[in-house]
Order: structure tokens, then sequence, then C-alpha cells
């Protein structure tokens, strides 16, 4: 068998730029990095190791949690192959979507939640001929899916205004004090009832219901959506959807609890 060729370190290598993909390596392999841990493996001051990650949180390969720690932006796509409970998480809850999709006949979504963003690890799509795609890889707005709302509902208001209110790095997600305490007052609204509606929030003609998954600790770690056409969705909703969701989502937490471990570094502050 040929042995791969290693690649071999120009020898008119530029420092920024390299340090620059280091990175990129450390937050794919490792799925979080912080300031200090960035400065220390490029063997550079934290000034200059904050330099590059506001570069590429500018060009979308990194964003800030609310904790301030780095994590892959949308630039990067899906994110790091390495994180071992996201891929474990995909697989255990991929025949509860099919199920579920079996059942509404619609398209169904597993999403996490990054910042402000949604990732989308896994679809099923509806068997309809006028049905919602498959949105596996693709990174949209929390506030402006189903499934990214219900996620958002379980935090507290110290982190929400670490989101939308603090010096967050992507400019069109901060928040005026109107549109914050429109957010605030729909997220009550999701707590109270227990799932999160998108009424052509996120893409025309396509509405969504979203239902937080919880681990034995009730953090909210991922999301599950139903994305149908606009036209449909009333009939679905009057003929049981949140309870036929509310059923599946039960079943997706009982086989999580007896087979992953989530990390407690992952998922949503519970709400305080």
């Amino acid at each position: 068998m040929r042995k791969p060729e290693i690649q071999k370190k120009p020898p008119y290598s530029i420092a920024s730029v390299d340090n620059a993909l280091r990175l990129l390596q450390l937050l794919r392999d490792t799925g979080t990095l912080r300031l200090k841990d960035a400065a220390v493996e490029l063997d550079v001051a934290p000034s200059t190791a904050h330099r590059l990650l506001a570069m590429l949180i500018y060009r979308g390969f990194v964003i800030q949690d609310e904790k301030h720690n780095y994590v892959p932006g949308p630039a990067m796509g899906e994110g790091p192959a390495g994180v071992q409970s996201t891929r474990d998480l995909r697989l255990l809850v991929q025949p509860h979507l099919e199920l579920l999709s079996s059942r509404v006949a619609e398209t169904v979504n597993l999403m996490i939640r990054v910042g402000t963003k949604v990732r989308f690890l896994s679809t099923v799509e509806g068997p309809s001929i006028l049905r919602v795609g498959d949105r596996g890889g693709a990174v949209l707005s929390a506030r402006a899916t189903s499934g990214g709302k219900a996620l958002l509902a379980e935090l507290g208001p110290t982190s929400m205004a670490k989101l939308y209110r603090g010096h967050w790095n992507d400019a069109s997600e901060t928040l005026d004090d109107r549109a914050y305490a429109g957010l605030i007052a729909e997220l009550d609204i999701v707590r109270a009832r227990g799932y999160a509606r998108n009424d052509e929030e996120s893409e025309d003609g396509v509405s969504a219901l979203g239902m937080a998954i919880h681990d034995a600790d009730r953090r909210a770690i991922a999301a599950v959506s139903v994305s149908t056409p606009v036209s449909r969705f009333p009939k679905l909703m009057a003929g049981g959807m949140v309870a036929i969701m509310s059923q599946t989502m039960a079943q997706i937490e009982l086989d999580f609890r007896d087979n992953i471990s989530w990390p407690r570094s992952s998922g949503s502050e519970l709400r305080r």
C-alpha cells in the first residue's frame, strides 16, 4: 500500500497565515478553544492570538459562545468530526427522525446550537413531492428557527444578554431594545407551551415546529423540528403534531440517557 506523502513546510512560509491555519486545525480537532490555550499552542502573546481569532471571526470560520470560548463558525461547515458525543447523538436520534417523518409525512431535522446559530446535523425528508428539502450541514440564526427558539428558551437571562446584548462578534445578531424584548417575550411563550414555531422566519413558504432534547440533568443539548409547507401546517397542528412530537422527544431522551454521556461543557445553560 502506498504511503501518504508528508507535506513539507514551504521555504518562505508566512507565520501569521500558518498560525491562523493551525488555529483552524485545533478547532476542527477539539471543537472548542480558549484564548489562553490558543496563545500557548502557537507560542505567541495572547494579544496576537486574539488578533488572529478576530480575523477568523470576521471571515466566518470562528464564533464565540456565551462562555467566550471559540468554536467553529458557519464557514467551517458541519463541525469537528472528532466530537464523539455529537456523532453519537446523530446516530442515536436518526431512527427516531425517520419514524417521526413517517408518522407526520413531513421533513424532520436534528440541530444543535452554537452561540446565536443552529447547525443542522441531520435531515429526513418527507415523502410528498412538495416538501421542505434537506438542511443537513446548514447554519441558520437560532432565533429564526423553531428548534433554535426551543434551545434559546432554555437559557437564563445572563446568557441571553451575552448572546444578543453583549459584545457579540456577529453584528447581525445584536438586537436593539425593542427586538430583544420581543424575542424574550416569544421565548416566554415557548417555555409555557413546550414547543416553538417558525412561521416563514427562516424561509418563505415554510413553517416549522421545534422541541428541545434534554439530558438526564434536564439540560437542552439539541432540538428536533418538523418543517412543512405553510399550506399544510394548520392541518398538522390540528391533527395532533404536538402530541406526536412530544412522544418522540420522550423516547429520544430515554434512549439518550441510557446510551450517551454528554460532556458537561456542551449544551445549553439551565435557566437561573
